[in-house]
C-alpha cells in the first residue's frame, strides 16, 4: 500500500519521484502533462520540470516513474534500472507492431504445441540475446521515429541491440494464451520478444496485454493512480 503524498512547491522543485499507474490507452507522455497540470494548478507554480522514467506503450498498463524538478536529471540513471512485467501473448498470430495497435496479418496453427514445446523454446530467450526492436517504436532512426516509416509503409533497416532477460516464466497457459513474467534489462521490448517467441515455437504470437510491476525496487503496490493524485491533492 502506497504512503501518504507529501507535496510541497518546495519539495517538487528540489525534485520528487512520483509512482504512478499508468491506465489503458493513455501514453506515457499525456500521464506526464496530466500530474504537470494538476501539480501546477494546484500549488500556483508557473514553471515545474516534469518527466517520465522509461516510457509504456499506450497498450500497456502499469509502473510509470515520473519525475520533478531537480529529480529529472536522474532520469538517464533511473532508465537503467531492471524492469519486471506480467502479462499475455496471444499464439497462432501476428501483427506488424507484435501487439493489438495493428490488425493481425497472419496466422498460423497451434496444434503442435503442447506445455513441453512451451517451455523448452524459453531457453533460448534468456540470458543476453540480441532483439530487434518493433518498426512500430519510438527509436529513431535518421531523425525520424521508426513509427513514422512503419505508418507510411517505408520499408527501414533496424538493427539489432543485445538487451538481457533475467527471467522469463509462464505463469498460465490456457491455448492460444499463455500468461507471462518477465525480469528484463532497458532496452527490452515484451513486444519483440512476444514475436520472437513465436517464430521460436513456428506458431507466431502477438502481445495481447502487458502491466509493468516494478522499476529496480519500485514496485506497482506503491503506485498512484491519475484518479487518487488527483483526489490526494484535491485535499492537501
Amino acid at each position: 500500500m502506497h504512503s501518504k503524498l507529501e507535496l510541497n512547491e518546495t519539495s517538487l522543485t528540489e525534485g520528487q519521484l512520483l509512482l504512478i499507474d499508468k491506465p489503458l490507452n493513455w501514453t506515457s507522455f499525456q500521464v506526464v502533462n496530466k500530474v504537470r497540470w494538476e501539480l501546477k494548478n494546484k500549488f500556483g507554480i508557473k514553471k515545474l520540470k516534469v518527466g517520465h522514467a522509461g516510457t509504456l506503450d499506450p497498450l500497456a498498463t502499469g509502473l510509470l516513474l515520473v519525475c520533478t524538478g531537480k529529480m529529472t536529471k536522474k532520469i538517464s540513471e533511473i532508465q537503467a534500472l531492471v524492469k519486471q512485467y506480467t502479462g499475455t501473448f496471444t499464439l497462432g498470430a501476428t501483427t506488424p507492431s507484435y501487439d493489438l495497435e495493428t490488425p493481425i496479418d497472419g496466422t498460423f496453427p497451434i496444434d503442435h504445441l503442447d506445455d513441453d514445446a512451451l517451455m523448452e523454446v524459453i531457453n533460448q530467450f534468456t540470458g543476453v540475446v540480441d532483439q530487434y526492436p518493433p518498426v512500430f517504436s519510438a527509436i529513431k532512426k535518421d531523425g525520424k521515429r521508426l513509427y513514422e516509416y512503419a505508418r507510411k509503409g517505408e520499408e527501414i533497416k533496424i538493427n539489432s541491440r543485445q538487451v538481457e532477460i533475467l527471467a522469463f516464466e509462464l505463469t498460465k497457459i490456457k491455448l492460444p494464451t499463455i500468461d507471462f513474467y518477465v525480469k528484463c534489462s532497458k532496452g527490452t521490448y515484451i513486444r519483440s520478444l512476444a514475436n520472437d517467441y513465436g517464430k521460436a515455437l513456428g506458431s507466431g504470437a502477438h502481445l495481447s496485454s502487458l502491466r509493468r510491476t516494478a522499476i529496480g525496487l519500485h514496485r506497482i503496490e506503491d503506485a498512484y493512480t491519475i484518479e487518487q493524485i488527483t483526489a490526494e491533492l484535491e485535499v492537501i
